[in-house]
C-alpha cells in the first residue's frame, strides 16, 4: 500500500482579518496539495475552526471539512474572538499523510476616524495609473521575481511608477484642488510577459493592473502592502480620500485558478471551452430578454482571454465579498471604483453592497458602465428596484452619457445644446447628483486628441464639469493638456515623474505656456468650487440654452452662483430672467474667474456680453 503524500499549504486567502468584524466566521480558501480528508485545528488563543455551511461540490473529510476534488483547496471557516489579541496564529492541518500548518494573522481594526469616508459632491477626484505617474523608488523597477518587464521605451511594458512616486506628489494633488485619489488596480499581476494578449505580434505586461493573478497580493513593481498603507495614511493626513479600483468580473489569464479552479463552477467554462463575450449589454436592461439571451454578456470571457468569474457559485461570491472588505479594512480605503459593472449579475452587487455597508457604512462605490445611453447607465445606479425586482444598491456610476456631448461640443465644436439635453435625462437616475462627471479616462483617447481640440476648448470643458451637478473627476495629465491617441498612447508617463525627465510638469518652471495655462485654469476653478458651496451642493437650474451657449445656476437656500458658457467663435449677448436665481433687483455678481465684467440685476433681467469661447462663474463678493 502506497504511503499517502504529506499535505502542503502554499497560500491562505485571506491571510488576515480583524477583530470585531461583521464577517465572523471568516471563510478561508487554503491552497496547497493533498488536503483531502484533513482535520483542522486552530492554534493560538482567540481563533476557532468551525464547519462551513455553504454547500458546494467537493470532498469531505471525517470532520466535514470541504476540499476540492483533487485535494488542492480546503474551504475552512474560522471565528475570531472579539477580544483576541492581535498577532500570528496557525491552523494545524492533519491528514493520513502527515501534518502541516497554515498561517493566519489576527489584526486590530484600523481606527475609523479619518478612514472609510466615501466621496460626495464635495469632492474632486484625480485618477492616475501608478505605473505612469512617478517613479519614486527605482529599486522596484525591475524586481527579481519578475525581471525583464521594465522598459520605458515600450508603451505596454512597466515604466517604473510606484507608490513612493505618488507619495512624493500628494502635495501636488492637494494644491491642484483634488480631494480624492483614484488609482487603477494595485493587484499582483503575472511575473512574466503576457503572451495571451499581443499587439503587433508583441507580448505585453499587465502594468495596468487589470490582469490579477493574486487578489490578495500587491504588484511588486509598485511596492508592498506596507508602502500602500503609508500612501493611504499620507493622503488622509492631507485631507485626500483614496478610492480603490477593484475587479470582480474576471481574473487575469495566468491566474492559478484557470488551470486548477477551487470548484468546478469557479469560472464560466474553462480555458479550452467557454463563452466569448458578445458585449450585448442592452439585453441586461431589456425586460423581455430571457436568461439565455443575456448569458453570453454575463458569462463571456473578455477578448476571449480574460477568465470570467462565476458569482453564482456561492464560494466565489463569498471570496469576492471578503476580498473587497479585506482591502478596505486593511489599507484604509475610503471608496471603491468597480470595473466592468454590468457584466456581473445584479444579485451579486446587491449582496456585495450589503456587506460593504454593513461593515463600512460610509464607504461608497462608483461603477463603470461604459455606455453613452442614459437609460443604460441609470439602470445600474442603485436606489430603486428595477424590472427584475432587484436594487443593486450600487451608489453611483460614471456619467459616460454626458462625457460624449462634452467632448463633441468643446473639442469638435458641435452644439453645446447636446450637453443640456443630456442633463434633461437626469430623471432616469435615482441620484444624479452623485454621478461622476469627467472629460476622459485611461480607456479612451485624450481630450486633446479629439478633432478640433484646443486649449480654449479644454478649459471650457473643465469649467463645465467643475460647475455642473455631480462629482468631477480628472484623468492625470489632462490638467496639462496632455495629448494621446488610443491605448497605450493615452497612458504616457507624466513628465517630471522620472529622474532625468527633460521637463517637470509638477513644477511651474517645467511647464510649457499651454500646460501652465490649462493647469492654472483647473486649479482656479477647482479651488473656486471648494469655496462656493452652491457649485458642490446647489440645485442645478437651467436659465438659457442655445446652440453654442449655456446659462445655468447652482442654487442653495443661502446662495446662488450663475455660470455662463459661450462655446461659439463670436461674442454672444446673454439676457436672462433673474427670477429663477432668486436675486433681488440691484444685486451685483462678480465673475470669480476674473475675466468677464460684473453682472447686475436690472428690471428683473441679467444682461451681459461674453467673448468667444469663454465662460464666467458669477457670485456675490
Amino acid at each position: 500500500v502506497a504511503t499517502p503524500a504529506a499535505p502542503t499549504v502554499e497560500k491562505v486567502d485571506p491571510p488576515s482579518w480583524w477583530t470585531g468584524s461583521t464577517i465572523n466566521p471568516v471563510r478561508l480558501l487554503i491552497q496547497g496539495h493533498n488536503l483531502t480528508g484533513c482535520r483542522a485545528e486552530a492554534r493560538g488563543a482567540g481563533l476557532r475552526v468551525v464547519i462551513p455551511q455553504t454547500a458546494h461540490t467537493g470532498h469531505e473529510g471525517q470532520t466535514g471539512l470541504r476540499t476540492s476534488a483533487n485535494g488542492d483547496y480546503l474551504f475552512l471557516d474560522v471565528t475570531i474572538d472579539p477580544q483576541a489579541a492581535p498577532g500570528p496564529r496557525s491552523i494545524r492541518i492533519t491528514t493520513p499523510g502527515g501534518v502541516t500548518d497554515a498561517q493566519f494573522t489576527i489584526v486590530a481594526p484600523l481606527p475609523r476616524i479619518g478612514r472609510f469616508q466615501g466621496f460626495s459632491p464635495d469632492d474632486f477626484i484625480y485618477e492616475l495609473m501608478p505605473d505612469r505617474f512617478s517613479d519614486g523608488d527605482p529599486s522596484n523597477d525591475d524586481p527579481s521575481q519578475s525581471p525583464g518587464m521594465f522598459d520605458r521605451s515600450k508603451p505596454r511594458y512597466y515604466h517604473g511608477g510606484d507608490f513612493q512616486g505618488i507619495i512624493n506628489h500628494l502635495s501636488y494633488l492637494k494644491d491642484l484642488g483634488a480631494t480624492a485619489l483614484w488609482m487603477t488596480p494595485i493587484y499582483a499581476n503575472v511575473n512574466h510577459l503576457n503572451e495571451r494578449e499581443r499587439y503587433d505580434g508583441q507580448a505585453i505586461t499587465d502594468y495596468h493592473g487589470y490582469g490579477a493573478v493574486d487578489f490578495y497580493g500587491v504588484e511588486e513593481h509598485f511596492g508592498d502592502l506596507t508602502k500602500l498603507r503609508e500612501l493611504v495614511d499620507d493622503a488622509h493626513r492631507l485631507g485626500l480620500t483614496v478610492i480603490q479600483d477593484e475587479v470582480a468580473n474576471h481574473t487575469g489569464p495566468y491566474h492559478p485558478w484557470v488551470q486548477d479552479p477551487p470548484t468546478p463552477t469557479w469560472y464560466h467554462g474553462t480555458e479550452a471551452v467557454h463563452p466569448e463575450e458578445t458585449w450585448q449589454t442592452w439585453t441586461l436592461i431589456d425586460p423581455h430578454a430571457p436568461p439565455e439571451l443575456r448569458r453570453a454578456t454575463l458569462d463571456g470571457w473578455f477578448l476571449n482571454i480574460l477568465p470570467d468569474l462565476n458569482q453564482d457559485d456561492p464560494e466565489v461570491e463569498r471570496y469576492l465579498i471578503q476580498n473587497t472588505l479585506w482591502w478596505i479594512g486593511i489599507a484604509g480605503f475610503d471608496a471603491v471604483r468597480e470595473d466592468t459593472l454590468p457584466y456581473v449579475p445584479r444579485r451579486f452587487w446587491h449582496d456585495w453592497m450589503g456587506a460593504i455597508k454593513g461593515e463600512f457604512p460610509r464607504v461608497n462605490v462608483v461603477g463603470e458602465v461604459y455606455d453613452g445611453d442614459p437609460a443604460m447607465t441609470s439602470f445600474f445606479q442603485g436606489g430603486r428596484p428595477r424590472f427584475d425586482g432587484l436594487d443593486s444598491r450600487v451608489d453611483t456610476v460614471f456619467d459616460f452619457p454626458l462625457l460624449y456631448p462634452i467632448r463633441r461640443a468643446f473639442a469638435e465644436g458641435k452644439p453645446l445644446r447636446e450637453a443640456a439635453t443630456m442633463l434633461a435625462h437626469d430623471y432616469l437616475y435615482p441620484n444624479p447628483g452623485l454621478l461622476v462627471t469627467f472629460i476622459g479616462n485611461h480607456d479612451m483617447p485624450r481630450f486633446m486628441n479629439e478633432p478640433g481640440a484646443s486649449l480654449a476648448g479644454l478649459e471650457l470643458a473643465l469649467t463645465f464639469i467643475m460647475t455642473t451637478r455631480g462629482v468631477p473627476m480628472l484623468y492625470s495629465g489632462d490638467e496639462i493638456a496632455m495629448p494621446g491617441a488610443g491605448d497605450p498612447d493615452n497612458r504616457r508617463d507624466f513628465p517630471g515623474g522620472w529622474p532625468g525627465d527633460p521637463h517637470d510638469a509638477f513644477e511651474a518652471a517645467g511647464r510649457t505656456p499651454d500646460q501652465e495655462s490649462a493647469l492654472e485654469h483647473l486649479r482656479q476653478i477647482a479651488h473656486l468650487r471648494g469655496e462656493l458651496e452652491p457649485l458642490r451642493r446647489g440645485k442645478l437650474v437651467d436659465l438659457a440654452v442655445g446652440d453654442q451657449t449655456y446659462a445655468y445656476a447652482r442654487i442653495t437656500s443661502g446662495a446662488s452662483v450663475v455660470i455662463l458658457i459661450n462655446n461659439a467663435t463670436t461674442d454672444v449677448v446673454f439676457e436672462l430672467d433673474s427670477g429663477p436665481v432668486h436675486l433681488a433687483e440691484g444685486t451685483t455678481l462678480t465673475d470669480r474667474l476674473g475675466s468677464a465684467a460684473p453682472l447686475e440685476v436690472r428690471g428683473g433681467k441679467i444682461r451681459t456680453t461674453l467673448p468667444a469661447r469663454s465662460a464666467g462663474v458669477y457670485a456675490k463678493n
